[in-house]
């Protein structure tokens, strides 16, 4: 070798690079020839039609789930491993594949996947062994006839064990790696990859092995107490459990077992099996592990822990305490009898009497001072005793515990839960109020997108809720008086709805609404004075995932039959200026909105008012030769977005109408990469095209810069949301939500959904949750109220408060959520002393009785005193579902085909 590669070190290093090439190639085939196994060996055999007196075949589903798809990425892989060694030299590079392979976030999403459902489908392969032999001897044979006699839980865990491994391989590859070589750049960049990857799979991990164990564990104690229904809740963890007898007034003492939990109490009656209180650790999952089962329970009562208070002995405290001084007191009068004995001694005057006091007075210190002594000697064994009394104060309990040490452990974990559980109550502040169903007037009805449109405050206010099935698009007016109901579903075209904007002219200082996106010239202007005309917008366009991006040309063209361009033309051209007045008046003393509606045939429909489009009445319609993706009105012009990559735009002199005949066409994508979603932020408009983000000049309509969103260009922005100096979005397909800063447009955090779904999710059947985790996707995101509202495909809307830029936030499941996809979530402001009287949700559709009738009856309490400001986010999806019930209500199957609105108030 000498002469042929330089100095021997650099030699060296190239030798021990490919030394590290062929560990990595090695250990590659050995990880893929184990995947192989798990499909070829047990999957298949498993999966075939006359296997069903082996194993149940969603069993089979659960155990191997994700494993074709992670062997599929792993022998492609593998191919590109193979020959990069089998064309080895000394400059060759591996990071660049290192880097292509896990930078991608559908790898990091099946990884994710596979580890939260690991322990499922353990539990799958225990179930079918417990309900077939023919099972266990299939498995015996399996592992006796593969090369490496590795059993079905070996390979189960080697996905779990080998991103880890991959770390170590390229750690290695950068130590023999000099930095002029090209290959040290790509590793570093690889390095950063893999260990970002790593921390989610083991984030991920930790939570789905924590959610699952809560929820698995309160499902045995749920099936260990006769008479105790619906604990499980996403939210809720078990604590601890203890043996007490409750002291009654009426028949003594009587045994009792208390179960806390981090938000319930619960206390049952006690029917010993056997005279021992045994302890088992069977396995993870019983509920012998963290209950007593050698015991039968029956359900007494249960209280939410904030209604539960602990009756403090603070007198025992302060007894201890002046026993404490009254020792000491007495230790120095008996110092000082003693000092005044010896002086008596001195005196030469007969002195017995004096003698015989000072000794009858020492002995009734002695004995006060040994009295004291065993007082505080006693006192320093804390009593077996605890108090419970009800925030109400109806009712009060008194336990007694086995042991002192056990009654303090209790009360302190009692403590603690109600301190967590007061800081979590600050955390999620939205109260839900309410699911509305909306009954479909066609089969196949979704909703699409949905705005509030502010009438009078005399009248309520109303939103305007878009659904279609296709062929026909319909607004459903919600009104929100006293009582939130839909007043009528109108029919207004012959295409999908996919995005409404609204554009307000009214005469009023700036209200709260306006101030809803700081950071916005256009929505944060000073407080006008009642002479000047001020306009605001609120823009809300969530299309439904598959919506996006779709070709021009539409259903059931009715009005003409002629091309786009054409059609555009003459239907502009058949305005009169009289309609448009009528449309916008420009009279400064009228409160005027008009509604902009954007379908899939490329058509925009403008509407005046409620009164306007309740009379079937179309104020204005634009034809365009593509649909429409995005409407948004900002800096005196509508902006309009269009599936063939064009943006329009609308504008108008100040104080006039707006004139259809006259707008600009910017080309600021192609059909294939189209300008997704607008948004103003800070006077400027950022428009998603791809996975860029351009940002136009609104005066000048000229691109000012423009970045680029992740490494995926074939994910495209399809939600966006800009509040105070930072602006979230989310790509196709994923359940990250990213943060960028506002002016430096640098990205500034990543927040990922997927650990508070799977948590609310925990409770939910398995098949249920193995399918929405696969497709875990972000479909909609508001800001509202210091809160940023994230929905996703399954149905759970999270909510973190974006107002800190930095701060790392962890988004928390709302328990109430859409049995489908949340289609959109918009929010409406209701005028100052403005309050609903929500009557308690129903039963059938939330918490159960007890719980539910204490929850409404407080909040009716402080019903009276009205908030300065009601905000109302309000979400649309397929079905309703309390995540915090198991599948019992009687409306389940109703409810999952109804499209539902869910109200909170924030």
């Amino acid at each position: 070798h000498a002469g042929q590669g330089g100095p021997r070190g650099l030699k060296n290093t190239a030798d021990m690079r490919k030394h590290v090439m062929m560990t990595l190639l090695d250990t590659e085939q050995s990880y893929v020839e184990s995947l192989r196994s798990l499909i070829q060996g047990y999957m298949r055999p498993l999966k075939q039609p006359d296997s069903g007196s082996i194993v149940d075949p969603l069993l089979v589903d659960e155990m191997f789930y994700q494993i074709p798809e992670i062997l599929e990425h792993h022998e492609h892989f593998l191919e590109q491993v193979a020959g990069c060694v089998g064309q080895w030299h000394d400059r060759q590079t591996i990071g660049h594949i290192l880097i292509q392979s896990f930078s991608k976030e559908t790898l990091a999403n099946m990884y994710s996947a596979y580890i939260d459902n690991f322990l499922n489908a353990k539990d799958a392969v225990r179930i079918a062994k417990e309900a077939k032999p023919a099972f266990h001897k299939f498995l015996e044979q399996n592992m006796r006839e593969n090369k490496e006699k590795q059993a079905l839980g070996d390979l189960m865990i080697k996905p779990v064990q080998r991103i880890p491994r991959y770390e170590l391989l390229v750690k290695d590859l950068l130590k023999h790696t000099p930095e002029d070589h090209p290959d040290h750049a790509y590793l570093l960049d690889a390095q950063r990859d893999i260990k970002r990857l790593a921390e989610k799979i083991n984030k991920g991990r930790r939570s789905a092995e924590e959610a699952e164990r809560e929820a698995r564990v309160i499902q045995e104690i749920e099936a260990h107490i006769e008479g105790v229904e619906h604990i499980l809740n996403p939210q809720r963890k078990f604590l601890r459990q203890e043996m007490v007898m409750e002291a009654k007034t009426v028949g003594g003492k009587k045994d009792r077992s208390l179960f806390l939990f981090s938000d319930l109490i619960i206390c049952t009656t006690l029917k010993r099996k056997s005279g021992s209180l045994r302890r088992s650790s069977m396995s993870l999952y019983s509920a012998a592990s963290v209950i007593d089962t050698s015991s039968k329970y029956k359900f007494l009562w249960k209280l939410p822990l904030e209604e539960v208070e602990v009756v403090k002995s603070s007198t025992q405290a302060t007894n201890k305490e002046s026993i404490q001084k009254m020792i000491s007191r007495l230790d120095e009068d008996l110092s000082t009898l003693g000092q005044i004995s010896k002086l008596s001694e001195t005196l030469s005057f007969p002195h017995q009497s004096l003698d015989e006091v000072i000794k009858d007075l020492m002995a009734s210190v002695h004995r006060e001072l040994s009295e004291k002594q065993s007082l505080a000697f006693s006192m320093t064994f804390l009593p077996t005793k605890l108090e419970f009394t009800t925030a109400s104060a109806e009712s009060s309990f008194v336990f007694e515990f086995t042991s002192p040490d056990i009654r303090s452990n209790f009360e302190q974990a009692f403590e603690e839960a109600k301190k967590k559980l007061a800081m979590n109550k600050d955390q999620w502040d939205p109260e839900f109020l309410k699911a509305i169903p909306i009954m479909k007037t066609r089969s196949g009805m979704q909703f699409s997108c949905a705005s509030p449109s502010h009438s009078c405050p005399d009248s309520g206010c109303e939103v305007w809720v878009c659904n279609s099935d296709g062929y026909v698009g319909q607004v459903c007016l919600l009104n929100i008086k006293d009582e939130p109901t839909v007043e009528a579903c109108i029919a207004v075209c012959s295409a999908r709805i996919i995005c409404i904007a609204r554009h307000v002219r009214c005469v009023c200082t700036v209200t709260q609404q306006m101030r809803a996106a700081p950071g916005s010239k256009d929505m944060a202007t000073e407080t006008t004075s009642s002479e000047e005309e001020q306009e605001f917008p609120v823009a809300s366009s969530y299309g439904a995932p598959g919506m996006l991006g779709v070709g021009g040309g539409g259903r059931g063209q009715t009005e003409s039959p002629m091309d786009g361009r054409a059609m555009r033309r003459s239907s502009r051209g058949s305005f009169t200026r009289a309609s448009l007045e009528d449309l916008l008046s420009i009279d400064p003393e009228a409160y005027q909105s008009s509604v902009w509606l954007g379908t899939e045939d490329g058509c925009i429909h403008v509407y005046q008012s409620s009164d306007n489009i309740r009379n079937r009445k179309n104020s204005m319609k634009m034809q365009h030769s593509a649909s429409i993706l995005c409407v948004l009105y900002l800096d005196n012009k509508v902006f309009v977005s269009l599936a063939n990559g064009e943006v329009i735009v609308y504008q108008r002199e100040a104080g006039s109408f707006w004139d259809p005949q006259s707008s600009q066409t910017l080309v600021l994508g192609t059909p294939s990469s189209p300008v997704t979603k607008m948004v103003p932020v800070g006077g400027k408009l950022w428009c998603g095209s791809q996975n860029r983000v351009l940002i136009i000049n609104t005066t000048t309509l000229v691109q000012e810069h423009w970045f680029q969103v992740g490494t995926d260009s074939s994910r495209c922005v399809t939600c966006m949301v800009a509040y105070g100096q930072g602006v979230w979005l989310a790509l196709q397909g994923s359940a990250q939500v990213r943060l960028y800063h506002a002016q430096s447009w640098e990205s500034l955090t990543e927040v990922d959904v997927a650990p508070a779904v799977h948590k609310m999710l925990a409770g939910a059947d398995a098949i249920i949750r193995q399918h929405k985790a696969a497709c875990l996707r972000i479909t909609a995101l508001l800001a509202c109220k210091d809160l940023l509202w994230i929905g996703t495909s399954a149905a759970v809307s999270s909510a973190t408060g974006p107002g800190t830029l930095k701060t790392p936030l962890a988004p928390m499941g709302s328990a109430h959520g859409h049995t489908g996809h949340v289609r959109f979530l918009t929010s409406i402001e209701l005028p100052e002393g403005f309050d609903m009287n929500f009557p308690p949700a129903t039963s059938g559709n939330t918490v159960d009785g007890n719980l539910q009738r204490r929850d409404s009856s407080r909040r009716r309490a402080s019903a009276h005193i009205p908030p300065k400001t009601n905000h109302l986010v309000i979400s649309g999806g397929d079905g309703y579902e309390d995540f915090r019930l198991t599948n019992s209500s009687e409306t389940v199957g109703r409810d999952d085909s109804t499209n539902h609105l869910l109200l909170w108030r924030v």
